[in-house]
């Protein structure tokens, strides 16, 4: 290992096969369900927790990586020959984990750390971190890779469709979305994140007709640098991913499952779609 190495955050949803042929390193997050704590990944797969959360009555809870978990992974780099980390977590308005990645940062003497807040997550973070990553492997400067992010970060967008809001709402994270709630019962709420916050996009009366509004808006965007779907336990997305895989863009579509740390908040069912523009 050399040169820039990137670091992240489970919440990025990040395929393992990805991670591992660019070298990033994964900092998880933890999930209760009561006292049964679990580490994202490590000892709770996506199946396994939607699983979990069919058997459970209660949802679960999620937790930010400690500093300690994010200052292991910055002196694995550093051991491995890394001449610097560049880590880009999770919305700092939807977790305390950018605040970890801070404070652990802080504690490295004479080794450069830069940590950027994504003001995304689940796999439009992963894909800005993708993007990093191979401006990193073809050896650009730490301050040209975190030039690049905060390009690509201009460039992105995520529209998602829920089958439920309750999740959400019972953990808090429905911001400007809170008008949805006095009709959940009548329609599907396609969301989206701005300034790193949940904000509604806009709404459909059915889960068919939600689904299509993501593939229009989709197509509407083509072409793309990168095109991704993401969804938890969703049995319904085949179709969609079938239409999208047609879409012009310049790596293939990545199909990425929505793992613990958002599926807590969105539910089963959600879907989403994201993207980086071409520039």
């Amino acid at each position: 290992m050399s040169g820039i190495v990137i670091v992240t955050d489970s919440s990025s949803d990040l395929p393992i096969d990805e991670a591992e042929r660019l070298g990033i390193l994964v900092v998880p997050l933890s999930i209760r369900f009561g006292a049964d704590e679990y580490v994202d990944r490590a000892d709770l797969s996506p199946a396994e927790f939607w699983a979990k959360c069919k058997d459970s009555s209660t949802l679960p809870e999620t937790a930010a990586p400690s500093p300690g978990a994010f200052q292991a992974a910055f002196e694995e780099a550093r051991s491995a020959g890394a001449s610097g980390v560049i880590c880009i977590t999770i919305s700092s308005e939807l977790s305390a984990t950018y605040q970890s990645a801070l404070t652990a940062a802080k504690a490295m003497v004479s080794f450069p750390v830069t940590v950027v807040d994504s003001q995304l997550v689940t796999l439009p973070l992963g894909l800005l971190v993708l993007d990093a990553a191979e401006a990193a492997a073809k050896g650009a400067t730490m301050d040209n890779v975190v030039d690049e992010i905060h390009s690509t970060q201009q460039r992105i967008d995520v529209v998602f469709t829920l089958n439920t809001l309750e999740h959400l709402k019972k953990g808090g994270r429905i911001g400007a979305a809170q008008a949805l709630l006095g009709s959940v019962l009548s329609i599907k709420p396609i969301l989206t994140l701005k300034d790193g916050k949940v904000e509604e996009e806009g709404r459909q009366r059915t889960r068919a007709k939600s689904m299509e509004h993501l593939a229009r808006l989709a197509t509407e965007a083509a072409p793309f640098e990168r095109l991704a779907v993401v969804h938890g336990d969703a049995e319904d997305v085949s179709a969609l991913i079938d239409r999208l895989s047609g879409l012009e863009s310049d790596v293939p579509l990545i199909v990425g499952d929505i793992g613990p740390v958002v599926g807590t908040h969105g539910g089963p069912g959600v879907v989403g779609v994201c993207w980086i523009r071409r520039a």
